[in-house]
């Protein structure tokens, strides 16, 4: 008999995970999602979400409550008879009556190699942090932040030049795929749960604007993993001189190379930027209100000349 299942989700980081389980024939019985938001240039539209979107194209039942503290929405999902709920990037946080409300409880996906980065942005830390590989787990949820015990996890490399917005999309397969083996073994009662280590705990805390801006006084592998990590989205960030008026440059990837010099200066014709120590090369960026830009573009068009800085 087919389990009873619950998809929690929000971004497209989830959608992949919902799709795969409709390809596996699984019976979802609703779709929990955040509401739509304003958006448009006046912010008068209401947007869905990328899974609210897909699970109509399911045709699957959505529901998009703001909270679910509150007894009557409590209630309103103990009713669905859900054997299992499936989380991934919901954004909204499970209390306790939500948790114990599936008869086999609520399984999440988790894009880090838990215990290390829980929290907010595990794939941006990842890079940000110069790790060499991160992993996709799956896990039976409890009331602690990612603490919950290992159900099944799949390490994924990370490229040297890969960008958090490409570490997305591996995570998102693998957890995906990952989730539909998780459910089966569920189904066929072989399923096994190993506690997280107690070393090696680690946070992954939201991303703040604050910390986005290029700090090139840095080393060039700590600026490069800063620039990698936060592309595309929200992006690091400096300013440059362009026909006499200070700019933001968004930088979206780079590499690192030989190179010295006073931090935050150009060496080449190549936008080979010293930092504090060794160089870093910016091979593709995007100017305030323009599209990104591959590095030789981006030159023809900024008349930039050793020597000059960016800050």
């Amino acid at each position: 008999m087919p389990l009873r299942i619950v998809f929690m989700g929000t971004p497209d980081f989830s959608v992949a995970t919902l799709r795969a389980m409709a390809q596996a024939g699984h019976q979802v019985v609703a779709v929990y999602t955040q509401p739509p938001r304003a958006a448009g240039r006046r912010g008068l539209e209401l947007t869905r979400s990328p899974v609210h979107v897909e699970a109509e194209r399911l045709d699957i039942e959505v529901r998009t409550p703001k909270s679910l503290k509150g007894e009557a929405e409590q209630e309103a999902f103990r009713a669905l008879h859900a054997d299992v709920a499936v989380v991934v990037a919901y954004g909204l946080l499970l209390p306790r009556a939500i948790l114990e409300a599936p008869r086999l409880g609520c399984f999440n996906g988790h894009a880090s190699a838990l215990p290390r980065w829980r929290g907010a942005a595990p794939i941006q830390r990842a890079i940000m942090a110069g790790d060499g590989d991160t992993a996709m787990m799956v896990m039976k949820m409890e009331e602690g932040l990612d603490t919950g015990p290992v159900a099944m996890s799949r390490v994924v490399p990370i490229g040297s030049d890969m960008t958090a917005g490409e570490l997305h999309d591996v995570l998102m397969r693998a957890g995906a795929a990952l989730m539909v083996e998780t459910l089966a073994a569920i189904e066929a009662g072989t399923l096994t749960l190993t506690p997280q280590p107690a070393d090696g705990v680690t946070y992954a805390r939201k991303i703040d604007k604050a910390e986005t801006r290029v700090d090139w006084s840095h080393p060039a592998m700590r600026v490069d993993s800063h620039i990698r990590g936060l592309s595309p989205f929200p992006g690091a960030w400096c300013e440059v001189t362009i026909g006499g008026r200070p700019e933001r440059l968004k930088l979206l990837r780079s590499t690192r190379v030989e190179g010295s010099g006073p931090p935050g200066t150009l060496l080449d014709d190549r936008l080979t930027i010293a930092c504090g120590e060794g160089a870093v090369r910016l091979l593709e960026v995007q100017r305030a209100g323009g599209k990104p830009l591959a590095a030789t573009e981006f030159l023809r068009g900024a008349k930039l000349v050793p020597g000059d800085r960016l800050t």
